[in-house]
């Protein structure tokens, strides 16, 4: 199976929709390698990093189930890094 390196890169616009961003981000647990969270007070909203190495598809599915969220708003960006495992 071939992985690909990516980070994602999360608003959170709307508190109410922080389970279910925390219930999808458990999910993935397994290829998240990291997650750097910046609460930015001034404008209610919350920025979020996620480094992670997984196959392309469950990167994509993660990343457009984030987005479908209420108040959330999430990108992906990839490395040309493919890793066969």
């Amino acid at each position: 199976m071939e992985t690909r390196v990516a980070v994602i890169s999360i608003i959170v616009e709307n508190e109410a929709s922080t389970q279910g961003l925390n219930e999808i981000l458990h999910e993935y647990g397994g290829y998240i390698i990291g997650r750097m969270g910046i609460p930015y007070r001034e404008r209610g909203v919350n920025v979020i990093s996620i480094a992670i190495d997984a196959p392309q598809d469950a990167i994509n599915t993660m990343c457009g189930r984030l987005g479908r969220l209420d108040g959330i708003t999430s990108k992906a960006a990839y490395s040309n890094v493919i890793t066969k495992n």
